[in-house]
């Protein structure tokens, strides 16, 4: 019969078995209170210095978009001070009011805005299936036809312009939105899109269109039910890339576009000037903040898949 007595042990004596700890020692495996609390605040001080270090660099990137956006609540005066002054000290909201005075600047925003969308929705379509043929459709010249579409990387805007716009001349396209809503779409700017595309197509496992197809889907029912829902990440990358250049397009608009009501923002923002032709700066920098908010707002929203897609397309090639 087993005893319920438990065995006394002395201090310093162990049980059978187990290693002897010597009297005002740790366990081993455990840390001291003082040395546990001591690395916790080094811990801390660390975090606190990189959070401080951080926020020194990023004082270059913050500081315009705050001057811009505070220039805008002052008056000309206090722009041209030649002390400047970090927060306006009579701060007024009469430069967003002439900013849709002076011009139709409503109807230019809203031109922007949908070209904008219009481009990103087609290069996101494009690029989708462009991207899936070069990646998963065996054809013949296959890849010399994607470094061939990859030169359009290397040709600046510039050098097509003329010869863009004598084709839109010649389609009687002049002053519409049509150029600029189908040649960012169909041409060289949507090569950055086809490229991470194709990139991110080739990561996808073979065994995932295979299994599409013993369910009975063809090439369009795969591309469709499977490859664009798991390539989520990569379009969202491709959509603020689109956006992005698509807001802030300047020289086409200049060219294909003569009527302000036509006007995108880029170009709108050039036009706020007074009767000697001079810069009107609180005006301009108020437009300027009103153009700055779509862009923030897009990124903040699709941040995490822009990062997603970025790190995605660079998985195989």
């Amino acid at each position: 019969m087993k005893s319920d007595v438990m065995p006394v042990t002395t201090p310093g004596r162990a049980r059978p078995g187990t290693r002897a700890v010597p009297p005002g020692a740790t366990p081993a495996g455990t840390m001291p209170a003082p040395r546990r609390l001591g690395v916790r605040a080094r811990r801390a001080w660390t975090r606190w210095l990189l959070v401080l270090v951080l926020a020194v660099l990023s004082v270059p990137f913050v500081f315009p978009t705050w001057w811009m956006a505070t220039s805008s609540l002052k008056p000309m005066s206090e722009i041209l001070r030649r002390v400047p002054t970090v927060w306006p000290q009579d701060p007024s909201l009469e430069a967003y009011g002439r900013v849709f005075t002076l011009q139709p600047f409503a109807q230019q925003y809203w031109n922007s805005l949908y070209i904008a969308v219009l481009v990103t929705l087609g290069t996101m379509l494009v690029a989708a299936m462009a991207g899936y043929a070069f990646a998963r459709i065996r054809f013949p010249g296959a890849n010399a036809l994607f470094v061939l579409v990859l030169v359009g990387l290397l040709v600046p805007s510039e050098v097509t312009i003329v010869p863009l716009f004598r084709i839109v001349n010649s389609l009687g396209l002049i002053d519409t939105h049509w150029p600029l809503i189908v040649i960012p779409v169909l041409g060289a700017p949507a090569v950055l899109a086809v490229f991470i595309m194709r990139q991110f197509f080739l990561g996808l496992p073979v065994e995932l269109e295979e299994a599409g197809r013993i369910d009975g889907l063809g090439r369009w029912g795969v591309f469709w039910r499977i490859a664009v829902p798991l390539s989520r990440s990569a379009l969202g990358a491709v959509a603020i890339f689109t956006f992005l250049k698509s807001w802030n397009l300047y020289l086409e608009p200049i060219v294909y576009l003569s009527s302000k009501e036509n006007f995108t923002l880029p170009q709108a923002l050039t036009q706020y000037v007074d009767a000697y032709g001079g810069p009107m700066w609180n005006v301009q920098l108020a437009a300027t903040t009103l153009t700055v908010l779509p862009v923030l707002a897009v990124f903040l929203v699709a941040q995490k898949q822009f990062v997603q897609g970025l790190a995605h397309s660079g998985l195989k090639g």
